[in-house]
């Protein structure tokens, strides 16, 4: 069985979740602040790795919706060539596009705020820790089924 960490890469936010490879379960697993250099985030998610003795990451990789390369994907590659080689990690780039708005789907709307007004920040920024931890998720997922035979 191979551990399978997934990350859904942010501008501030990362998304993490766990599988297990050839066919386990795959879990959200926390959501981290981005760091100022990907040497620093590498660092957070060393403690990551170790911890669930992580064997290969899987990272979104955000192309555009007809399939090509922008400038976030560029940004996400370079990202994630230095996570691979500071965690010494072999690394799979997975499409995700969509995948955030079927993590909205799954975990459902915002929860309003205190007597049914707008959310209030803590919500809301708990609400889209959770969306980065599921999209994780959906890509860790999309991997592991493609890996399988069974999706894309």
């Amino acid at each position: 069985m191979t551990r399978l960490l997934g990350i859904d890469l942010g501008e501030v936010r990362i998304g993490l979740a766990l599988g297990d490879a050839p066919d386990g379960p795959v879990w959200p697993l926390a959501t981290i602040r981005r760091a100022a250099t990907p040497a620093a985030d590498a660092d957070a998610l060393r403690a990551v790795v170790e911890r669930e003795g992580v064997d290969e990451v899987v990272l979104g990789l955000p192309l555009d919706f007809d399939g090509t390369e922008g400038r976030q994907a560029t940004i996400t590659r370079a990202w994630g060539a230095e996570l691979a080689s500071a965690l010494g990690l072999p690394l799979v780039l997975r499409d995700e596009r969509l995948t955030s708005d079927m993590a909205a789907r799954r975990i459902g709307p915002m929860k309003r705020g205190r007597s049914g007004g707008p959310p209030t920040s803590t919500q809301r920024r708990a609400y889209r820790a959770r969306l980065d931890r599921e999209a994780a998720a959906i890509i860790l997922r999309d991997e592991i089924d493609a890996r399988s035979g069974r999706g894309t």
